[in-house]
């Protein structure tokens, strides 16, 4: 799906499927420096199961045109101007990571355009460790084997691919280190600057679903509680031996929990 927002193309991933028209839409929003792919096991079953997936490509992420946005502010505003210029308001909200705070940011500003959110890897905040931020400015390389390393449970370091044949680690790094010089610099620095988290869940009056993945460094399970203390009644699933990157890692229970939670 191409679409045009603020005058540029804006891409979104269906899985493949002839969207129906009259299934629930899902947005799903992917983190730092990275792109739709991320939800790759999650879109084509969706659209196999009643609903009407679009994973989206942020500006200067994948196939969507435009400099990166330089604030979690501006990404949920472009991310509304999306949705109706796809028209496929109202949506329910996938995020994870960076794209747990646009959700967040989404749902307080534009309550009347979301329907529900799921959290993947959500916190109160996202500090960035120096030596990563550093490596987003200058050495990209180096940031994609960081993420790659911190972003993954045990388990994925020695294999266990949902996806036989398919290394973890390494298609985590090849997606960053393929991104455009900057974009995850300036994701870093949107993330981190954000401060917006737990005033936005507070706000919050539609149903949210919360995904933990206990072996999180990135967003740890303490960081995420801070978040669901301020929902007003939330869905709160642990994963046990995943990380911050629980759609690639353990892609059929959140797959199971993403049904549960937008069919209900």
């Amino acid at each position: 799906m191409i679409v045009e927002v603020n005058g540029q193309h804006a891409h979104g991933a269906t899985g493949g499927v002839e969207l129906d028209g009259d299934a629930p839409t899902v947005l799903l929003l992917h983190g730092a420096g990275m792109d739709a792919t991320v939800w790759q096991l999650q879109t084509r079953y969706l659209a196999h199961h009643g609903l009407r997936p679009v994973a989206v490509d942020l500006p200067g992420h994948g196939r969507s045109e435009g400099p990166a946005l330089e604030s979690v502010e501006e990404m949920a505003d472009w991310v509304e101007l999306f949705s109706r210029s796809a028209d496929v308001a109202p949506v329910n909200v996938v995020g994870h990571s960076m794209g747990t705070f646009i959700a967040l940011e989404l749902a307080k500003r534009y309550s009347s355009s979301v329907q529900s959110i799921v959290l993947l890897g959500t916190a109160d905040a996202m500090p960035v460790h120096p030596d990563l931020l550093a490596a987003a400015d200058d050495e990209l390389d180096k940031a994609a084997a960081l993420m790659a390393s911190w972003s993954h449970a045990k388990p994925a370091h020695i294999g266990l691919n949902p996806t036989p044949g398919l290394w973890m680690l390494g298609g985590v790094r090849a997606l960053v280190e393929a991104s455009d010089k900057g974009v995850l610099a300036t994701d870093f620095r949107a993330c981190m600057a954000y401060q917006g988290a737990l005033d936005a869940a507070a706000t919050i009056t539609c149903p949210v679903s919360v995904i933990v993945g206990k072996g999180d460094k990135m967003t740890p399970p303490k960081a995420t509680a801070k978040v669901v203390a301020k929902l007003a009644n939330p869905t709160v699933t642990e994963l046990a031996n995943v990380g911050h990157m629980m759609m690639l890692e353990d892609p059929k229970s959140v797959r199971r929990i993403l049904i549960e939670a937008l069919k209900t």
